[in-house]
């Protein structure tokens, strides 16, 4: 147990940091901590509260640093998020801290409901179902919204929500399913080429396919986020299973070919690298749909940040469009500086480092696919989204697990660190003795404490 008081401390810091950030925002920007400071702490510290009772109640040898760091950096970017509401007169905090109760409680409910992972893949094929289905739901007429050109919402009254979410979780579970039912064949058979181990080509089938319906995400919803998600999140899962280094070149080459044939046949993609490589050319940045604006402002915002930061409250991230949700990095580096940003990306890290972590204990093979998807979903998914703030690669769209504005993402994160929690209670928890045969001969006590201690460890 004394994991589970290791996570509980570590969570009250996380709370602690987070009413920190919270209060002095009103410091800074209205020279008085905030009235609803506490009311804001304690809702905070109930929802994650329940969250650990949960684990300690289900799953109790489960990874004690995933419930801190998450909620770290989603008090973090309720925060920031209310930085932006006290400059733009907006109410996008209250909304974040709500999704958020109903991301802890879906976790929650994916701890206390879920006892075994394994019993997942008894539904490998409806995930696959329901993945296209919620993919292609905003397609739907009368349900799906278009908003800043991308076809990727739907709507229902006054609740919008992005499906393409919620598709990366249930799609994981299709992959890891499909994947480990087929691994054997995937990675043992196939011919030989340049010290390279081909697949036969009936086996390239499900990576055709996936890179297809990635291509159908980009051209019928213009997204290119999570056109990309989904086939790195793909190739990434298929060679985790085969250890085949084939299919990363195969991936790789099918990426290339797709984002040459999309920046050749879509205006959107177009824009999108053109302002990637030139945003600073006039014609570029005053572009009124597909310009470098945006781009432009989130730079001059880390580079006004610098090493420090201005402090918290004290920058103008306001000033870039979508700063709560899209560029939320900005805002932070601009606040916190270099410095600040260096330290919620290696919270990050340590958030996928520990999903892998779990991935590598897992005992069977369902449960370390699953684990090691969920957590490239998650590292794959900040490094399109920092890359394109940082002008590494081209903008996604995307936005950052916890840290961004957004009901979606935020609920499916942590549905995502339920079920990692579940599956690294799983990898974690001691395995169960042998018996032994009868007339076997008595083990002394020194080598059967050792054999103990190593199963432990």
């Amino acid at each position: 147990m004394r994991a589970r008081w290791v996570e509980l401390g570590l969570t009250a810091v996380a709370v602690g940091l987070a009413m920190a950030a919270y209060g002095l925002v009103g410091v800074a920007t209205e020279g008085a901590w905030p009235a609803d400071l506490l009311s804001y702490g304690g809702g905070l510290g109930a929802l994650a509260l329940v969250l650990h009772l949960a684990v300690r109640w289900r799953a109790r040898y489960a990874d004690p640093l995933l419930l801190p760091v998450a909620m770290l950096l989603n008090g973090l970017g309720l925060a920031l998020i209310h930085r932006l509401d006290v400059a733009d007169e907006t109410a996008f905090a209250e909304r974040q801290l709500a999704w958020s109760a109903v991301g802890l409680v879906l976790a929650t409910a994916v701890v206390v409901l879920l006892r075994d992972h394994r019993w997942l893949r008894r539904y490998t094929f409806t995930a696959m179902v329901a993945g296209l289905v919620l993919l292609l739901l905003p397609l739907v007429p009368g349900l799906g919204v278009n908003i800043n050109g991308a076809q990727i919402w739907v709507r229902v009254g006054p609740i919008g929500f992005q499906p393409g979410e919620l598709a990366k979780i249930v799609l994981t579970v299709f992959f890891a399913g499909y994947l480990v039912t087929a691994r054997d064949t995937l990675s043992l058979v196939g011919p030989k080429v340049l010290g390279l181990q081909l697949p036969r080509p009936r086996d390239l089938g499900p990576l055709l396919v996936a890179w297809l319906a990635s291509l159908g995400v980009l051209v019928l919803e213009r997204d290119l986020g999570t056109s990309l998600l989904f086939f790195g999140l793909f190739v990434a899962m298929l060679y985790v299973a085969t250890q085949r280094v084939s299919w990363i070149t195969i991936g790789l080459t099918l990426f290339v070919g797709g984002a040459v044939l999309a920046w050749s046949l879509f205006s959107h993609v177009q824009a999108r690298v053109t302002a990637w490589l030139d945003p600073f050319a006039t014609d570029v940045y005053d572009r009124e749909y597909g310009g470098s604006f945006q781009l432009v402002q989130g730079l001059f915002g880390f580079a006004n940040g610098g090493l420090l930061g201005t402090g918290i409250g004290e920058g103008r991230p306001q000033t870039v469009p979508y700063a709560e949700s899209d560029f939320i990095l900005a805002t932070l580096g601009e606040e916190l500086g270099l410095t600040g940003l260096l330290a919620v990306l290696v919270l990050y890290l340590v958030l996928v480092e520990r999903g892998l972590r779990t991935a590598v204990a897992a005992r069977d093979g369902f449960g370390k696919l699953l684990a090691g998807g969920l957590a490239f979903a998650i590292g794959l998914q900040c490094f399109v989204v920092a890359g394109g703030v940082l002008r590494v690669i081209p903008l996604t769209g995307l936005t950052m697990p916890f840290l961004a504005y957004g009901g979606s993402s935020l609920v499916a994160n942590w549905m995502i660190v339920g079920l990692l929690l579940r599956i690294s209670d799983a990898a974690r928890r001691p395995a169960p003795a042998v018996p032994e045969p009868e007339g076997s001969p008595v083990v002394p006590d020194e080598a059967g404490a050792a054999a103990t201690q190593v199963v432990r460890l």
